[in-house]
C-alpha cells in the first residue's frame, strides 16, 4: 500500500498486487475495492494489480460537490502516471469512467466488463427519477429495490411483487456488501443521472484509440450486449466478448472463465502502431 497526491492535493491509496505488467482497475459504483481482492489474487502470478478506491469511498477522499465523472479521471490519470501501466479494467460505471478517460489519457489497452454507457437510449433510466425521489424521502431500502429491478431487468426478483422485493433488500442491508451499497446508493444514483446524462450516438466514442476489449457476462443485463456492439462498431481497434455463466459480479467472482480472457488480452504483444505510444 502507498499513498500518491491526486491533483487536487489530496491522498490516493494505492493497493497493488503480483508481479509483472501492471493493470490498474477502475471499479464499479456500490462498491469498494475490497469486492476486486480475488481478481488481483487471480491475476498476480502475470501482472502487477493496482487497486485504489474511487472517491468517497473507505480509505479515499471525499469527492468534490457538484459531483462530476472529471475528478476520477484526473485520479486515473495520476495513478497511470505513478505506474508507468497502460492497461486497465474497467468495470460498470467504471467502464464508463475509463471509456471516458481513453479519450484523453496515455491507455494502451483497456478492457471493460459491463461498461454503464448509455447509446441512443440503450442504457435503461427509467427506474432513476423513482429511486431518486424514494431516496430524498429516506426511504433507503425503496430506493434500492427499484434500482436493482431497474438494472437487472432479467433477474426473477425483477419480476416479484414489489412488497418481496422490498423485504428481500431490507434483508440483504444486513449484509456487510448490502450495507456497503446502502451507504454508497447516493452515489450510485449520481453517477446513474451522469451516464443517463451523457447518452448520445456511439460515434463520440470513436476517438478511443487503445486496444479494447468490451467484455460483458451471458447472464448479466441483456442491454450490455447490444451497447457493446454498438460500441464496437465504432472503436477502430475493439473487439466483443460475452463470458458464458457469468454475470454482473463475475469480476468479483474471478472465475477462470472470466480472468483467462483478459489474461490473455492483456498478455498479448502490443500492436506495432500502439508501441511508443508513451
Amino acid at each position: 500500500m502507498e499513498r500518491i497526491t491526486a491533483r487536487d492535493g489530496a491522498n490516493i491509496v494505492l493497493h497493488s498486487t503480483g508481479t509483472g505488467p501492471g493493470i490498474i482497475v477502475v471499479h464499479g459504483g456500490g462498491i469498494t475495492i475490497d469486492m476486486y481482492r480475488r481478481l488481483a489474487t487471480a491475476f498476480a502470478d502475470r501482472f502487477t494489480v493496482h487497486l485504489y478506491n474511487r472517491r468517497g469511498r473507505a480509505d479515499a477522499p471525499p469527492r468534490s460537490t457538484p459531483y462530476t465523472f472529471e475528478q476520477d479521471i484526473d485520479d486515473l490519470a495520476v495513478v497511470l502516471e505513478h505506474t508507468g501501466s497502460g492497461n486497465v479494467i474497467g468495470h460498470s460505471s467504471g467502464g464508463f469512467i475509463a471509456l471516458q478517460a481513453a479519450l484523453r489519457l496515455p491507455i494502451d489497452r483497456l478492457a471493460v466488463y459491463d461498461a454503464a454507457v448509455s447509446i441512443d437510449g440503450g442504457f435503461p433510466t427509467a427506474w432513476l427519477d423513482p429511486a431518486q425521489e424514494a431516496l430524498r424521502s429516506g426511504d433507503i431500502a425503496r430506493s434500492l429495490a427499484i434500482t436493482a429491478a431497474g438494472i437487472n431487468p432479467q433477474m426473477a426478483a425483477a419480476k416479484l411483487p414489489f412488497g418481496v422485493r422490498l423485504a428481500i433488500v431490507r434483508a440483504f442491508m444486513r449484509t456487510p456488501i448490502g450495507r456497503t451499497m446502502a451507504y454508497l446508493l447516493p452515489m450510485t444514483l449520481d453517477e446513474s443521472a451522469l451516464i443517463r446524462a451523457h447518452d448520445g450516438p456511439a460515434s463520440r466514442w470513436e476517438g478511443v484509440t487503445a486496444e479494447v476489449l468490451l467484455a460483458c457476462g451471458a447472464d448479466s443485463p441483456p442491454y450490455y450486449v447490444d451497447l457493446n456492439e454498438a460500441l464496437a462498431s465504432v472503436l477502430p481497434r475493439a473487439r466483443t466478448l460475452v463470458i458464458p455463466r457469468s454475470g454482473h459480479d463475475a469480476v468479483n467472482r474471478a472465475h477462470p472463465r472470466f480472468v483467462d480472457p483478459f489474461a490473455t488480452f492483456f498478455g498479448a504483444p502490443v500492436s506495432p502502431e500502439r508501441t511508443g505510444h508513451h
